[in-house]
């Protein structure tokens, strides 16, 4: 049963908290497709409860979310062919012209490079960091979910804060984000060796999503020969807004999107590359027509 079609105060207030929902799962698995599945079945689980004795539905629907996502980062660690690790965290496009200048209009409060540091938590870290720290659930709230004391969820989620920290350099700002882009896109164009080796992280790391698969490329040296796919990308496409920052998109003479490019940035120089060129996941993503 969909909770589209359902009505009356249950499923109002259901509809109250499914962006919040979305966004716990979201950070959870890195996944929108996962985030709305959990979300559904989070719905389908309240559907067969007695509304009227759930005091406080918020807190029951959090805890529902976060066992399930719980239980699916779990099954993905026993499955090691579907290592999350081997996965990138889903990118979400929306349109966009030039690429928009104030850091406010590209704030997210959790954007790609976050989501990538936290791949390198196990499961029950994930959970205690992500409940705690990004929406303020109780630490007994989330034992709870955990099967543990609250005092074990709070060192959970401790150790998690610290791994997140010695993992995480500052990200750039919008501004920053965009100027190293460019940088990088020029040297690209120009087949400017040297100027992309300045503009890339040594341990740079670019992941091009295709139909068959992921592949990876690490290291400056290897990223800035593979650098004309970026050019080629640039020169046919435009910038669009990707989890927040701005992206380059290309798209094929019948307006059907081509690629997508987003970049990580810190300390000045291109961390990672996400390339998309699944059609699939292309045509999951918010783009335009044409650019």
């Amino acid at each position: 049963m969909s909770d589209s079609g359902a009505a009356g105060p249950v499923a109002e207030a259901f509809q109250g908290q499914r962006e919040r929902l979305h966004a716990v799962a979201y950070r959870m698995l890195g996944s929108h497709a996962d985030a709305q599945d959990v979300v559904q079945e989070a719905w389908l689980r309240l559907s067969r409860q007695d509304a009227a004795a759930i005091g406080n539905l918020a807190g029951w629907l959090t805890t529902v979310v976060g066992r399930i996502s719980l239980d699916v980062l779990r099954s993905r660690q026993a499955r090691p062919e579907a290592s999350y690790d081997d996965r990138l965290p889903e990118l979400e496009g929306t349109a966009g012209g030039a690429a928009p200048e104030d850091d406010v209009a590209l704030a997210d409060s959790v954007g790609l490079a976050l989501l990538v540091v936290l791949e390198s938590l196990g499961p029950s870290e994930r959970l205690a960091f992500v409940l705690h720290d990004l929406f303020g659930v109780p630490f007994d709230e989330i034992g709870q979910i955990l099967g543990r004391s609250a005092d074990a969820a709070k060192m959970l989620a401790s150790r998690a804060r610290r791994k997140v920290r010695a993992s995480e350099r500052p990200a750039a700002s919008g501004r920053e984000h965009r100027e190293v882009v460019q940088a990088f896109l020029a040297a690209a164009r120009l087949g400017d060796f040297e100027g992309l080796l300045r503009v890339l992280d040594p341990d740079v790391r670019l992941t091009v999503d295709t139909p068959g698969g992921l592949v990876v490329t690490l290291g400056a040296t290897e990223v800035a020969s593979s650098a004309r796919m970026a050019a080629g990308a640039a020169t046919r496409g435009g910038w669009v807004l990707v989890d927040g920052l701005p992206a380059v998109a290309s798209w094929r003479e019948d307006g059907s999107p081509l690629s997508v490019m987003s970049f990580t940035v810190v300390a000045g120089r291109v961390a990672r590359i996400s390339v998309v060129v699944d059609p699939v996941k292309l045509a999951a993503m918010n783009l335009p027509a044409s650019g």
